[in-house]
């Protein structure tokens, strides 16, 4: 077994890729599979943004996806899915239909056209192009932070930005993470330093600082951006078990615990919030119903991790009056 680089691309069978346009401020990230991948969805914020899920469900027809994707760019920002199409179809990928190859890649989208960057796109928005690029860019190993999708991302505090986590199960199942953190809650208690996702934070990943030892009433106090508060948290969870769409389902659903773990708060009226799981079947075990349960309960603490990583890996975007850095108040943590 390789040794794990706590990314999304521990569980084999997949590799991750991003492109941005730091003018524009936004980006995007395309997690390509190496064969089609079993994956479904679920959608517990109250606005999102999506390209071809409905296919996702148990009951439709298509058992697997070549590709899902994760862009900015709001409703522009669904374009992006079909410049990773282009590109999954130069490779010969796709869904046979009499001959004719039709490459599989859902997608969901992120609001970030108030952050300050240059959105004067003229005729053509830019985001077919960046899935084109962030395909063609996947790799094994891949930047975290103010890159691809998570490039023009916030909170309500601090910049938002791209994470990613690994971990394997009791039986050796590997389950990974990737997250674009744009919530309109926030990742940390209070003001900081400490994350929520701080109680199952795997040694110093982001910061090592754990838990508080106690929780004050006004850390608790929501704090979200602006009065009308419109943004999501886009995820990616993948195992290496073999699952069917029914039981990916259920692990989507499970994994949203994480983002209750690790966003304070989430799945609102405005949000986006969603979770796409996905498995490669490299893991020749078959997984039981403790399996089962077991890597959904991981895939959450994958995700909560993830997402406090997004944070703590971000840097500002390069104008004035951009939103701060977790690392410009508290540095590199501990």
């Amino acid at each position: 077994m390789t040794m794990l680089r706590n990314l999304v691309t521990d569980v084999a069978g997949l590799r991750v890729g991003h492109a941005q346009d730091l003018t524009l401020g936004s980006g995007v990230t395309a997690m390509i599979f190496d064969t089609p991948a079993a994956a479904s969805i679920a959608v517990h914020g109250g606005a999102p943004g999506l390209r071809d899920t409905a296919l996702l469900e148990p009951d439709m027809t298509v058992g697997a996806v070549d590709a899902l994707v994760l862009s900015g760019g709001s409703a522009f920002g669904l374009d992006a899915m079909g410049g990773v199409q282009a590109w999954l179809r130069e490779q010969g990928r796709g869904f046979d239909v009499r001959g004719m190859k039709v490459p599989i890649a859902p997608g969901a989208i992120l609001f970030d056209l108030l952050n300050g960057g240059d959105k004067n796109w003229g005729r053509m928005p830019p985001y077919w192009e960046l899935g084109h690029q962030a395909a063609q860019a996947a790799g094994h190993d891949f930047a975290l932070g103010s890159v691809g999708a998570g490039t023009g991302a916030t909170t309500a505090n601090y910049k938002g930005g791209l994470g990613s986590t690994s971990a394997v199960t009791s039986r050796g199942f590997r389950v990974g993470a990737l997250v674009a953190v744009n919530a309109l809650g926030s990742a940390v208690i209070g003001d900081g330093p400490h994350f929520w996702a701080g109680l199952v934070e795997h040694g110093g990943e982001f910061g090592g600082f754990g838990v508080p030892p106690r929780l004050f009433h006004e850390q608790l106090v929501m704090r979200v951006k602006g009065d009308e508060p419109e943004n999501t948290t886009i995820a990616i969870v993948v195992t290496d078990a073999l699952l069917t769409k029914a039981q990916l389902k259920r692990i989507a659903v499970m994994a949203h615990d994480g983002m209750g773990r690790a966003l304070r708060p989430t799945h609102a009226m405005l949000d986006g919030d969603v979770v796409f799981a996905a498995a490669t079947a490299r893991n020749s075990e078959e997984p039981n119903l403790r399996d089962l349960t077991e890597i959904g309960m991981v895939s959450a603490d994958c995700l909560a991790r993830a997402i406090a990583r997004g944070v703590y890996e971000a840097t500002a975007l390069p104008w004035a009056g951009a939103q701060p850095a977790w690392r410009d108040r508290f540095g590199d943590g501990g």
